[in-house]
């Protein structure tokens, strides 16, 4: 499995982060990461599997699989953030109408 490596260094500046902060959150030593970002190294699915988890994207935007850099699963820590996980406990319980309608209000704000 091969990183496009563009899309690597992408993800990783969209967050803001160094080479060495994305090693750090992805649990490998820098070294490391700069062999993966630089294409002088692979990493193990596992591994690709963090990567895109840390920079908030997916295995197959990361592979090029896909064109789609959003992820299609997203990991909230009740202990790192309590108020999204508390957001997110509250939106599951609500029917798609009431969802919606709560996507449109956080679009506005975000605007």
């Amino acid at each position: 499995m091969n990183l496009d490596i563009n899309r690597l260094k992408e993800c990783r500046e969209k967050l803001g982060i160094s080479k060495q902060e994305a090693a750090r959150r992805i649990g490998i030593s820098q070294p490391a990461y700069l062999r993966y970002e630089s294409g002088d190294r692979k990493p193990s699915l596992q591994t690709t599997k963090e990567i895109a988890k840390v920079l908030n994207t997916s295995v197959d935007y990361l592979i090029g699989e896909s064109d789609d850099s959003i992820p299609i699963l997203l990991e909230i820590n009740k202990n790192d953030n309590s108020e999204l996980f508390r957001i997110v406990e509250l939106c599951s319980q609500m029917d798609e109408k009431r969802q919606k309608r709560i996507i449109s209000y956080i679009n506005k704000l975000n605007s």
